[in-house]
């Protein structure tokens, strides 16, 4: 130290400078520092225990694109005396995260990493949904559900699936026709389109009943009938002639189809496009569901 005050000295009468030792920043504490969101994509895995995980027992989630009459068959099965289909609930953009070190410290001793605390959120709240309404079992219609469809799989191991399909040039229309405004027919076409691959890719490759728009507006009966036999309910003729029983959801749900509902019964839907008006595009889907394009 005499050392470094001789020449600190000598230092500040010639330039006028010291030397001085650094002194160490003292870092916050662990639980001082926020937790960045990770980078890495997250792994969503299966719950350890379903039994204790999972409040919802067997789900059912309507995959489907947009314009593909969801809403209309959520109506349908949310008039059974056993089935909840609330409106949209868009539960898979709920997200948890830790904010402080000790907490990610904390799940991580319980076994827990970010994406099984956010299907523990999602789980509760759609349980405390099913709960509200007094029935047995849930049916989720959200279309967006499609992209997470095997998140989905993974939240819910016992989780069952109905595949909505409509003709692609219909749906595609039909999503033009919503917003004419806000989207061009060549916009919605591409838009619909994600939905249509999203839902063709779920539907290969998980298990679940397959319902046509076309087949539910013009034999809405044996339709549901079948769909009730996959789904382990009754078949309820009410189902059919929900209007009275919901006529405020049925106003708000339907829009435009509510001049397709003679006295609460269900009638037939718009007709399918020629097969020569079909856009490249769309063809391909087309032929994945059955329908006709010109070749």
């Amino acid at each position: 130290m005499k050392v470094l005050r001789k020449v600190n000295r000598k230092l500040g009468a010639t330039v006028g400078y010291e030397v001085r030792k650094v002194r160490k920043v003292e870092q916050p504490a662990v639980h001082d520092k926020p937790i960045e969101t990770p980078e890495e994509p997250l792994a969503y895995r299966p719950p350890a225990d379903p039994g204790l995980d999972r409040l919802l027992k067997r789900p059912i989630f309507i995959m489907s694109p947009v314009r593909s009459g969801s809403t209309l068959l959520r109506l349908i099965l949310t008039s059974h005396s056993e089935l909840h289909s609330p409106h949209e609930l868009h539960f898979r953009r709920l997200e948890a995260s830790c904010s402080t070190g000790l907490c990610k410290k904390a799940m991580e001793e319980l076994g827990l990493d970010r994406g099984d605390l956010e299907h523990l959120l999602w789980d509760r709240v759609m349980h405390r949904e099913l709960v509200r309404s007094g029935k047995s079992t849930i049916v989720e219609k959200t279309p967006s559900n499609t992209f997470v469809w095997r998140r989905i799989a993974a939240c819910w191991p016992d989780a069952r699936f109905i595949f909505l399909l409509r003709h692609p040039m219909s749906i595609a229309v039909s999503w033009h026709e919503a917003d004419t405004v806000k989207r061009t027919y060549e916009e919605a076409t591409a838009d619909a389109l994600r939905y249509m691959n999203a839902t063709q890719r779920a539907r290969k490759a998980l298990p679940g009943h397959t319902v046509r728009y076309e087949d539910l507006t013009a034999e809405p009966e044996s339709t549901v009938k079948d769909l009730c036999g996959f789904l382990e309910v009754d078949w309820e003729p009410e189902m059919l002639q929900y209007g009275p029983r919901g006529e405020g959801e049925l106003q708000k749900g339907l829009g435009d189809w509510k001049d397709k509902i003679a006295s609460g019964v269900i009638q037939s839907g718009r007709e399918l496009p020629d097969p020569a008006a079909v856009p490249k595009s769309l063809q391909k889907i087309c032929k994945a569901w059955g329908y006709p394009v010109e070749r």
